[in-house]
């Protein structure tokens, strides 16, 4: 079953509570949350703080993605706050075997993404280790971008890696995921879709979830 994660990134933070209780009655399978440094992003989103505040008021798994330099500072933190899945960019791990190992003995899912331009064949050698695999499908630091066609191909590549492998890790999507393409992503092998924009500014959330459920129930 396809799992639709809300970024919250496109949320509006004044009513940040209200849209995410939006979301969790919508359907919501679990919620995207990015953390931007201003270093390895171009872009500064929000810390510990605001995952702790959103912890308190849904039941939905909270997946966290470190855009950040030095992940492996700031695990404890997020650990603390909340999160449920923690991922980390394999450009910005410098020891990437050790840091998985360790999320995963804290008892959280750990995830391992790679940004566009990152060749599938990185992934290899923790494939095995992680659980999730989030695939950049844009560059990261911004929503609303359009998706990377080439990405198809990546999941693809990706999803055959994990069966050679005899893993068990989860394929997400993050970026330009819509209505129109989601089900093609679905389809190329992807079980986890990240929607910012086009969830949070479709105007109806619960129309939205029951539209994308309807494409994959006829894939």
């Amino acid at each position: 079953m396809i799992q639709i994660a809300p970024s919250i990134l496109s949320a509006d933070f004044m009513r940040l509570g209200q849209e995410i209780h939006a979301a969790e009655e919508a359907g919501a399978d679990l919620l995207h949350i990015d953390i931007m440094d201003g270093h390895f992003v171009p872009n500064i989103t929000i810390g510990p703080a605001v995952v702790a505040a959103i912890r308190k008021i849904t039941r939905l798994p909270l997946d966290v993605h470190l855009m950040i330099e030095d992940p492996d500072k700031f695990l404890p933190d997020f650990i603390k706050a909340g999160a449920d899945y923690l991922t980390v960019h394999s450009e910005a791990a410098v020891h990437l075997h050790r840091t998985v190992q360790w999320i995963r003995e804290k008892g959280i899912k750990a995830g391992v993404s790679i940004n566009p331009a990152t060749p599938v064949a990185q992934l290899e050698s923790i494939i095995t280790e992680v659980d999730l695999v989030l695939l950049m499908s844009v560059n990261p630091g911004f929503g609303g971008q359009k998706f990377i066609p080439a990405t198809m191909e990546k999941i693809r590549k990706t999803r055959e890696m994990i069966r050679v492998a005899g893993a068990s890790a989860a394929i997400e999507v993050d970026g330009g995921v819509k209505l129109d393409n989601a089900k093609e992503i679905a389809d190329a092998g992807a079980d986890m879709l990240v929607m910012g924009s086009a969830f949070f500014e479709s105007g109806d959330y619960k129309k939205t979830m029951e539209k994308l459920n309807d494409n994959f129930r006829n894939r």
